[in-house]
């Protein structure tokens, strides 16, 4: 059972921004409802959402990165729920599978994720050299910032449901992370 309960009866403008939920997604997940506990961060992160629409990053490399850090940090909701959208992002099972665990069979795919994965682990202290390898594969700039706020609000998603245990409401994919700690 969840520690945080959805919230049955959200206030005005998590309802609201509920709605734009299942609107984008078709559903709305539990994970959402139980952050519409608190509106403002419901909106923080559907704000975040919204703005990560306009990345330079394309929607399957986010969705790949966001199960890299669910594997790191063995968030088996996150790894369900990103599993489930990077089908819908015509990525094969194989690949999400090594992605979990923080690989790829594309070079500049397997940068990136390499990149991410060094976020987690280093809490942000990535080295010269860690920037480098990534802007060797092409990365401009603004893909590697992109990078880092995919993995930041991928970290944020993972401890939240780390903390309010949210029951998976997608089809289930375990971590085989030994980062969970009970």
């Amino acid at each position: 059972m969840s520690r945080i309960q959805p919230n049955q009866t959200p206030d005005t403008k998590s309802q609201e921004l509920l709605v734009g939920v299942k609107k984008m997604l078709g559903a709305t997940p539990n994970m959402f409802t139980t952050m519409a506990h608190s509106s403002a961060t419901l909106g923080v992160f559907v704000g975040a959402l919204g703005a990560l629409s306009g990345s330079k990053l394309t929607g399957a490399l986010r969705e790949q990165i966001a199960l890299t850090v669910a594997g790191t940090n063995g968030c088996d909701y996150c790894a369900s729920a990103h599993t489930a959208l990077g089908k819908m992002n015509k990525l094969e099972e194989s690949e999400l599978t090594r992605n979990l665990d923080s690989n790829s069979t594309d070079p500049k795919t397997q940068a990136a994720l390499s990149f991410a994965r060094k976020i987690v682990e280093a809490r942000g202290r990535v080295s010269d050299a860690d920037l480098q390898l990534v802007r060797s594969f092409g990365y401009s700039e603004g893909e590697i910032v992109d990078m880092v706020t995919v993995t930041c609000i991928n970290i944020f998603t993972n401890y939240f449901n780390h903390i309010a245990d949210t029951e998976i409401d997608f089809p289930l994919v375990r971590t085989q992370s030994t980062a969970k700690i009970a």
